[in-house]
């Protein structure tokens, strides 16, 4: 495609009209599912006409079996986005999650295992936390950091089944009203074997915060440097802890430098 002048109105007109046509031909005509998922994007990001690009994301995922675009209708169907109702529905969101992982899309197996596991969730949705530890595990084998950290999380507390978690909620709440004082130093209190869906296990959550340091998370890094500096799932190695210290907070400046030129894009220099 030849060059364009960004300054010249007309020009930059004319470069959006013809690429969209362009992604209108390759979807519609030549049915290539890549460039019609371009197409919903290109009517999302572009053109700001969220319904159609709904119908081109579902249409996708429907007929072309396009598992990014499985995700993107999901988002609009948890949203409510891009219908004639504003009112979300997080049980179709989830179907279509749901296939988008089962077609290989990591973001897709972390949206589907976190409404699964998330106790915050709609009550849409069957909380159901081993299918979606399951879920979770497919998305970080796919490289995805943000389910590479959830489920170190989850290995660092345990996951406890409903019925002792509903036990252990109703003696926080006596703990509480009695204004009883808790002894940091205290043994934890023993479960029975069984009671967790997920095992505590500080060795598999070191695991996982590893590799989702690796894929650049910033949080698992700050809990790799306390792991290494306490020991918790690995020898102890003080200079490892002041290496990955270092680490988030390099990811945490790059985040705050990042938010700042997104909210400076336009302004003129002063």
């Amino acid at each position: 495609m030849s060059s364009f002048d960004l300054k010249n109105e007309t020009e930059v007109k004319e470069y959006i009209d013809k690429l969209g046509v362009e992604y209108r031909f390759g979807c519609y005509s030549e049915k290539k599912p890549e460039v019609c998922h371009l197409l919903g994007d290109y009517l999302e990001g572009i053109r700001k006409d969220f319904e159609k690009a709904a119908k081109v994301y579902r249409s996708n995922c429907d007929d072309y079996n396009y598992g990014k675009s499985c995700l993107k209708y999901g988002n609009y169907t948890f949203l409510g986005k891009g219908r004639t109702s504003e009112k979300g529905d997080p049980a179709k969101a989830y179907a279509y999650y749901e296939k988008g992982c089962a077609l290989n899309d990591p973001d897709a197996c972390l949206h589907s295992g976190l409404l699964l596991v998330s106790k915050l969730m709609p009550k849409e949705i069957t909380r159901d936390v081993p299918k979606g530890f399951e879920l979770l595990k497919k998305s970080c084998e796919m490289n995805n950091a943000g389910a590479c950290f959830y489920l170190s999380g989850m290995y660092i507390s345990g996951v406890l089944k409903e019925e002792y978690q509903q036990q252990q909620q109703q003696q926080q709440q006596q703990q509480a009203a009695a204004v009883k004082k808790v002894d940091p130093a205290a043994a934890p209190e023993q479960r029975p074997p069984g009671a967790y869906v997920v095992e505590r296990n500080m060795e598999k959550a070191f695991e996982f915060a590893y590799k989702a340091c690796e894929l650049r998370n910033m949080y698992a890094c700050a809990n790799l440097s306390q792991m290494y500096a306490k020991g918790d799932g690995t020898a102890r190695d003080e200079k490892k802890a002041e290496k990955y210290k270092k680490l988030a907070l390099e990811m945490q400046d790059e985040v705050k430098k990042q938010q700042q030129l997104t909210f400076q894009q336009g302004l003129n220099p002063t």
